[in-house]
C-alpha cells in the first residue's frame, strides 16, 4: 500500500445565515502549511460546532480521498480546493473499498485508527447552498472516514500513511456506508 497525506485542513466554528436561519458550523476547512499537532480530540486549530455528529474521540479526524475530487469537479462543474468537503486530511491511496474499520495507520509521528464512514448532515448542503448535495454525497458512495487518535503526534502534507495493523476481518468503509443508507 502506498498512501499519503495530500493536504491537512482545519477550520474555526462560524455562524452562517442560511435560508433565514443562523447555524454554527466548523465545516469550512482550509489547508495549512507545515506540520500540525494531532491530539486525542482532533487537530490543533480545528473546531467542531456540534459534537453529537462530529468530533470526540471516535470522530477526531475526518479523512477524504483526493481521488474523489475529480468526480465532484465533474458533477458540480466547479474547481474545489482540498478541505471543501469538510475533511481534515485529504489523502491519496486510501479508498473506502479497501479501508476497514479498525485498520490502524502511522501518519507523521501520530497513530490513527479507522472508526466509521461519514454520513453527511444538512451542513454539507448548507455549505454548497443546496440540500441536494447531501443526497448526491450519499448516493455517490464517496463517504471518506473518521479516525480516532491512538498516539498524538505531528502530521503534515506529504507524510506517508503507513499501515500498522490491518483489520481485514472487519467490514470496509464502503460496505458499512452502503448498508446503513
Amino acid at each position: 500500500m502506498c498512501a499519503s497525506v495530500v493536504s491537512v485542513n482545519v477550520g474555526q466554528v462560524r455562524v452562517i445565515e442560511w435560508q433565514g436561519q443562523r447555524f454554527s458550523t466548523g465545516i469550512f476547512k482550509t489547508p495549512v502549511k507545515g506540520p500540525l499537532r494531532v491530539m486525542t480530540l482532533g487537530l490543533r486549530g480545528d473546531e467542531q460546532a456540534d459534537l453529537t455528529v462530529r468530533g470526540g474521540k471516535e470522530k477526531a479526524v475526518y479523512a477524504y480521498p483526493s481521488e474523489h475530487y475529480e468526480y465532484w469537479k465533474n458533477q458540480l462543474q466547479v474547481d474545489l480546493p482540498f478541505g471543501m468537503l469538510g475533511e481534515n486530511l485529504t489523502t491519496q491511496g486510501l479508498l473506502e473499498e479497501s479501508v476497514h474499520t479498525g485498520d490502524s495507520f502511522e501518519v507523521g509521528s501520530a497513530e490513527l485508527i479507522v472508526t466509521r464512514p461519514r454520513f453527511p448532515c444538512y451542513k454539507l448542503g448548507m455549505k454548497f447552498d443546496s440540500m441536494e448535495m447531501v443526497k448526491r454525497f450519499q448516493l455517490s458512495g464517496r463517504s471518506g472516514f473518521y479516525l480516532a487518535v491512538l498516539k498524538e503526534g505531528e502530521i503534515a502534507a506529504g507524510d506517508q500513511i503507513r499501515e500498522i495493523a490491518p483489520n481485514t476481518n472487519a467490514s470496509t468503509i464502503a460496505e458499512i456506508f452502503k448498508s446503513e443508507q
